[in-house]
């Protein structure tokens, strides 16, 4: 007999089948997900070819215009006076040769054109290597600056200082005014006082002493009367010490040396210290202040020039500068300068005044020695020539400053070319500030100007 066979419940296989639909559907997300995968890592693929391979294959005369494109969209298209001093900052002009100056922006070059004149820096730069080499008379450090009377502009910038190597000696204001203070008394004397070149003034004693004994208005048979102009020409210490204790003042001192620039800086293109003067002190002190004859006073040779600015420009002082004109890679002119007035700290009549007290100095005055004969050289002899001298010691007496700032102006064009210079004498007396000025004025006035130039220097002047 047979077995009987009997079939299975569907309880009994419900279990099992249940397990099987879970593993195939487990089996679908998995080749779902591998899937999706494979896609993701195919477009990463195609994404780092095209990134890697695209710039190589595209078209070089493309690639050339989208860059072009983008440099001239982050080239400016106009720089301000802040932007070009920070320029200026990073070339060095003293002594350079050139005119011509370049500076690197973030991914370009500035292009920074100047009126420097290259002969006349050429030329002092002969000068400096010549003192260098001397035993006697070598100078402890030496600032020559000269700038264009009508416009402001920078002509030459020469000098060196052993000592502070890194400073530029003719932007420092560290040196002591001495006579060129007189500019600064002379025209409140006239401003407020109402005092002409013929002025008649009065002094006791010695010419360049300063003593309390000669600071009174006393008068016997020893009482020197000069003139204004005479007082300023040979830098009479006690007439200006009197002026400024008995008839000024320390308030209009300190209201004329404020309207000449002091304790400020003019918005200029390129960084000069700003000059000290403070009327702080005694009557006495007051007196030796307004003559020069102290150290607390203190300019540069770039302030000692925008000071006689005032005298060749019918009292205006102009704003020195630098840079004439800036251009970018593309040779797009991005900035230019224009000629600005400072302070205006003396009517035209004061300075015309000074003018003629400025003269008397050249051929009466403290440098009629250094200037002698100018009215006989070929160069010299067609220019109108005015200046003032200082000179004062340090204080351990081992430097004796010397002082000119002046001024050289062609009778017939009126070119005005200003001049300040300082030397720093040491053991041995060397070349005089004056010569160095006459020397300057000899070079740049013997140089033929181009139209370009003469057309620069006339049309700024004041009407």
């Amino acid at each position: 007999m047979h077995p009987i066979k009997t079939e299975r419940s569907w309880r009994e296989l419900q279990p099992g089948y249940i397990q099987k639909k879970k593993e195939q559907a487990l089996a679908r997300r998995v080749r779902k997900i591998a899937g999706y995968i494979c896609l993701g890592g195919a477009a990463l693929t195609l994404f780092w070819f095209w990134v890697h391979t695209a710039p190589r294959i595209e078209d070089p005369g493309q690639t050339a215009k989208t860059d072009k494109v983008t440099q001239e969209l982050t080239q400016p298209r106009h720089l301000d006076k802040s932007a070009v001093k920070a320029l200026v900052q990073n070339i060095d002009i003293l002594n350079s040769e050139k005119d011509v100056f370049f500076a690197d922006g973030p991914s370009w070059t500035y292009t920074i054109h100047t009126q420097l004149d290259t002969l006349l820096q050429a030329d002092l730069n002969n000068t400096l290597n010549d003192l260098k080499t001397q035993d006697r008379g070598k100078p402890e450090f030496i600032a020559m600056v000269a700038m264009d009377g009508s416009t402001g502009f920078i002509k030459a910038m020469a000098g060196f200082s052993p000592d502070n190597p890194a400073t530029n000696p003719c932007t420092s204001a560290a040196l002591p005014a001495a006579s060129l203070f007189k500019i600064v008394t002379a025209s409140a004397a006239m401003e407020t006082l109402n005092y002409t070149a013929t002025t008649p003034l009065y002094f006791n004693g010695n010419k360049y002493t300063l003593y309390k004994r000669q600071l009174t208005n006393q008068r016997s048979k020893y009482t020197n009367q000069v003139t204004l102009e005479t007082a300023f020409s040979e830098s009479i210490n006690p007439v200006f010490g009197k002026l400024g204790k008995l008839a000024l003042g320390k308030e209009v001192l300190d209201e004329f040396a404020h309207k000449f620039g002091f304790n400020q800086n003019p918005d200029t293109d390129f960084d000069f210290s700003p000059p000290y003067f403070s009327a702080d002190g005694n009557d006495y002190h007051v007196a030796e202040l307004a003559c020069g004859f102290n150290r607390d006073t203190l300019i540069s040779p770039v302030f000692a020039a925008t000071m006689v600015s005032a005298v060749v420009n019918k009292g205006q002082c102009i704003v020195p500068r630098l840079v004439d004109q800036i251009s970018n890679a593309n040779e797009d002119k991005i900035y230019k300068s224009a000629k600005e007035i400072y302070t205006t700290p003396i009517s035209p009549k004061t300075a015309a005044d000074m003018m003629k007290l400025m003269k008397k100095t050249i051929t009466r005055g403290t440098a009629r020695k250094s200037f002698r004969g100018y009215s006989r050289d070929k160069v010299l002899s067609d220019l109108i020539i005015g200046g003032k001298t200082g000179s004062l010691s340090n204080r351990e007496h081992t430097v004796k400053y010397d002082w000119f700032a002046g001024f050289g102006q062609q009778k017939s064009t009126k070119e005005t070319l200003i001049v300040a210079v300082v030397v720093g004498h040491g053991k041995y007396i060397g070349t005089r500030a004056c010569i160095h000025a006459k020397n300057m004025l000899r070079t740049y006035f013997s140089t033929p100007k181009t139209k370009k130039d003469s057309l620069t220097a006339t049309s700024a002047v004041p009407e």
